[in-house]
């Protein structure tokens, strides 16, 4: 059976990194994107980060310039922005695709696993959230609008299960 941990991705610095590399932890992964209506869900995110613990679980963000061109920075500016401007101390990845022929395998297999409203596959816009077990399976999507922090309850569960 597929997993998340089969996947490898870039880092913001353009090195392979195994998503094996976090195993038995709970993952909350997000498109984002840094001129967004939903951009400051980068505090709620790295909030959800201190206050759960990175031994137990961690935010993988992966920037996407596919919805309304709001991720046009270079992988070095992104970084840059995610640090001076939210303080971010979570793994942010090099810019992906999420849609289209150019979607990365990642991504591919969340949508696989976790379907949109209505079935559908398409990620609809920036900030769309996948919740995933500590064995690598995508247990649930969010979407756009939902808060980090609403989903606390829910991490919790799966840390300690």
């Amino acid at each position: 059976m597929t997993t998340l941990y089969d996947f490898s991705v870039l880092t913001i610095d353009q090195q392979q990194q195994a998503l094996s590399d976090y195993r038995g932890k709970v993952l909350l992964i997000v498109n984002t994107a840094s001129y967004c209506g939903f951009t400051p869900q980068y505090r709620e995110l790295q909030q959800l980060y201190e206050q759960l613990g990175s031994d137990a679980f961690t935010v993988l963000a992966f920037p996407c310039n596919q919805f309304g061109r709001q991720e046009p920075n270079s992988n070095s500016e992104i970084a840059e922005f995610c640090q001076t401007e939210f303080h971010v101390t979570f793994p942010v990845f090099a810019k992906i695709a999420v849609n289209g022929k150019q979607t990365a395998p990642v991504y591919n297999y969340l949508k696989q696993q976790c379907r949109g409203i209505l079935g559908t596959r398409c990620i609809k816009w920036n900030f769309t959230k996948f919740l995933i077990d500590k064995n690598g399976i995508p247990i649930e999507r969010y979407a756009p609008f939902t808060s980090p922090l609403s989903l606390i309850p829910t991490i919790n569960r799966l840390i300690v299960t």
